[in-house]
């Protein structure tokens, strides 16, 4: 395609970090160009965001709905292509359904919607319509993740036995909805943020990695949720034992009552034959460590000879050479540059590479909205195993 896409953006103003998060990731590559948008429920801040970055004030609509409806109205060669949906989590199925059929593209934050009902819902639509949705677990987007999806697929570990991933954080050790933290208020009441805090919030972050990376469904799991601040309303923290396709086992924790993490996701994969760890605190290593070998770390865009050769899903995702850092920037950019691959050749009636589309789908939307329900009818059973049913 000789030209850009075109982005419209549905929160994500000077009032919210992960919306600059999101520009920067989808200019990257040069392949995408914000032309709309409603940054903000306040009509100053949205104006304010819209001038900031040089989006015509004709163009700075006062909602979604209008957005989208205005938008459907330009011609093919000046409206929007797709949507990017940057809001709390409530607000995240209503301008994706209403894109989605009105013949938009969208990229969404996770998760997907606040009920499982909402993300089968928005799983029918697209596949009435052959429209794309992305959404944005950024952990798939680095090029070790990959890699390690791509060894235990080729069978390099065995049949896979264990599966460890955890999530943890400390920045709510606090009262911090309380406080005036923006953040922590919306995603700390049920009405804006679902059912569960913490799982909502990052645990199906480490779902979806232990799914992506072994290639193995979850099919049951034993939850136990905690609410440790006081006066909290949802829960802080959680452990859950999982069983997997093939008998494999695991174990997820997510918590967000870790003080002093940030953000220190770990996965570690054990097979018949050996294991991986990947940690995004470092992540350009990949730690293989087989029975009858010396420990090997793969970084990042090298150029190994045979039999060590990075896959070529890893080499896709690699941006810069060996020895520098990628980090969250560079994985988010490479979701929206595969989005954006995969949109691009649909409009060319061409078939996306198996590299353009591998990037988190509404599939994964809907199994992320599982898992946070499964969890919670879990904790609230006194059964000790939950079938994970989609």
């Amino acid at each position: 395609m000789k030209r850009k896409l075109r982005m419209g953006m549905v929160g994500g103003g000077n009032d919210a970090f992960i919306g600059a998060v999101h520009r920067i990731a989808a200019f990257m590559d040069g392949k995408i160009e914000l032309v709309c948008g409603t940054f903000s429920v306040n009509r100053e801040v949205s104006l304010k965001s819209g001038q900031d970055l040089f989006v015509p004030e004709e163009r700075v609509y006062e909602t979604y709905e209008q957005m989208i409806a205005e938008e459907a109205k330009l011609p093919e060669g000046e409206r929007m292509d797709f949507v990017t949906i940057v809001t709390p989590n409530f607000l995240h199925f209503g301008p994706a359904k209403l894109a989605l059929e009105n013949g938009f593209d969208v990229v969404v934050e996770k998760p997907m919607t606040v009920s499982l009902e909402e993300a089968q819902e928005l799983k029918e639509i697209v596949e009435r319509t052959g429209k794309t949705l992305c959404l944005t677990h950024t952990y798939s987007g680095y090029p070790m993740v990959k890699q390690a999806k791509a060894m235990v697929k080729e069978g390099h570990f065995g049949k896979i036995r264990k599966i460890v991933v955890e999530y943890p954080q400390g920045w709510l050790s606090r009262l911090s909805e309380r406080e005036g933290n923006a953040g922590a208020a919306w995603r700390a009441d049920p009405k804006r943020s679902g059912k569960s805090l913490v799982m909502g919030d990052i645990g199906t972050h480490a779902a979806h990695l232990a799914e992506y990376v072994s290639g193995l469904k979850i099919t049951e799991l034993c939850a136990d949720l905690t609410t440790f601040v006081e006066g909290r309303l949802l829960d802080d923290d959680g452990s859950v034992l999982l069983h997997f396709e093939q008998g494999a086992k695991g174990v997820l924790m997510a918590s967000q009552i870790s003080a002093g993490e940030e953000n220190a996701v770990r996965i570690r994969i054990y097979g018949e034959k050996g294991g991986l760890e990947w940690a995004n605190e470092d992540p350009n290593n990949l730690i293989i460590k087989m029975l009858d070998q010396p420990r090997q770390i793969y970084r990042t865009g090298n150029a190994y000879a045979a039999p060590f050769t990075l896959s070529s899903f890893a080499t896709h995702n690699t941006r810069i050479p060996a020895g520098h850092p990628e980090g969250l920037l560079e994985s988010f950019a490479n979701i929206y540059r595969n989005f954006a691959l995969t949109v691009s050749a649909k409009m060319e009636g061409t078939e996306p590479s198996a590299e353009a589309l591998d990037f988190p789908n509404v599939y994964d939307g809907v199994r992320g909205m599982a898992f946070i329900e499964t969890v919670v009818k879990s904790n609230e059973s006194n059964e000790k195993w939950t079938k994970f049913v989609i």
